[in-house]
């Protein structure tokens, strides 16, 4: 491969234009084709005004372009897995939004593709970039903490009415998933990340916003346990009232407790650990902001700048396919170990 990787970018939505922003700011990267069924008409309203040569109105379509290395999917959750194995199968690495898959039987058929293939899935969990986490990853694996007691982490973010009506996929439980798989994944990828496989799963699930557009809870109450050793809860909701609350992770042990907190688990809110000076972090973290609502960290150039290392000087990278599988598998288990569902208030 040359010293600059062509990108192709499917579905220019939201995410989709920060995919492109990151892609043109990198000079590791090059743009040479862009995907959308909404049109040319469509990208000219959002800005995109000089890609009329690089446009193409499908993926197949698309994927004709022979100067293509990666193509990233930021398409709706329900058709990431069919094009995923659609790229591959045409010998492009893909990048593939959160979540990788809606299924574990889906994923898996990425994975055996990237295999067959010998292609690279590089998954967006782009959280494990953050300042606060990656030090946190260095306290657990140093054992500051002594021995883990209990994990706690807690989302509660707001997704209204017009959010779910802009769009003809939001709030369908076969198109988009859920909460944990729309909004959450990134949060079970990090305690994953940080503590291990999930155990003993315990889940309730509650909608407090009744409506006809979304098909699933809410909100949640999940139990578990981490690496069968460590005890761990996740409570989470959309149903925040006018705007995102926090991202938030308690993590107590016998040396220490530390919360890190803020909207993006961004900050550093306590920290006492044994013999051990609480570090300062100057951080600016932003949102990836869409106007009527705002999305988790806007780390996506660590992905790009991860995906270049990897694939241009053969650098481990962050989240691949293996690791996208194991995510989608966790929440599939707590969707599938439902103790309790509280709809409108009814059990």
């Amino acid at each position: 491969m040359n010293k600059l990787i062509n990108f192709g970018v499917v579905g220019v939505g939201h995410i989709g234009k920060k995919h492109i922003s990151c892609i043109e700011s990198d000079p590791a990267c090059n743009l040479v084709s862009i995907c959308d069924k909404k049109g040319l008409k469509y990208l000219h309203s959002i800005g995109l005004m000089q890609v009329d040569k690089i446009y193409y109105s499908s993926l197949n379509q698309m994927l004709s372009n022979k100067e293509i290395d990666v193509v990233s999917i930021c398409t709706p959750n329900y058709l990431h897995a069919s094009m995923a194995i659609e790229c591959l199968s045409r010998k492009k690495h893909v990048i593939i939004e959160k979540p990788m898959a809606l299924t574990v039987k889906d994923a898996e058929k990425i994975m055996l593709k990237s295999h067959e293939v010998n292609k690279n899935v590089f998954c967006v969990m782009q959280n494990r970039f953050s300042p606060t986490i990656k030090w946190l990853k260095d306290i657990i694996k140093s054992r500051r903490l002594g021995k883990i007691n209990f994990v706690q982490a807690n989302c509660f973010w707001n997704r209204n009415l017009k959010y779910y009506k802009q769009s003809d996929w939001h709030g369908k439980t076969m198109l988009d998933g859920g909460p944990l798989y729309t909004q959450f994944s990134h949060f079970i990828d990090i305690i994953y990340w940080l503590f291990g496989d999930f155990s003993k799963i315990d889940s309730s699930f509650f909608k407090f916003n009744a409506n006809e557009y979304v098909e699933f809870e809410d909100s949640g109450l999940i139990k578990f346990m981490l690496d069968k050793k460590i005890f761990g809860s996740l409570s989470y909701s959309t149903a925040i009232y006018n705007k995102n609350f926090e991202s938030s992770i308690i993590v107590s042990g016998e040396k220490g407790t530390v919360k890190i907190g803020g909207q993006y688990m961004d900050k550093l809110e306590y920290c006492d650990i044994k013999n051990f000076k609480k570090p300062n972090f100057d951080l600016d973290l932003q949102c990836n902001d869409y106007g009527a609502y705002q999305g988790s960290a806007a780390n996506h150039a660590k992905i790009y700048e991860n995906v270049v290392q990897a694939l241009l000087n053969n650098k481990e990278f962050f989240i691949g396919v293996e690791e996208g599988k194991k995510v989608v598998g966790i929440i599939e288990k707590i969707y599938n170990n439902r103790k309790i569902n509280l709809l409108n208030g009814d059990s």
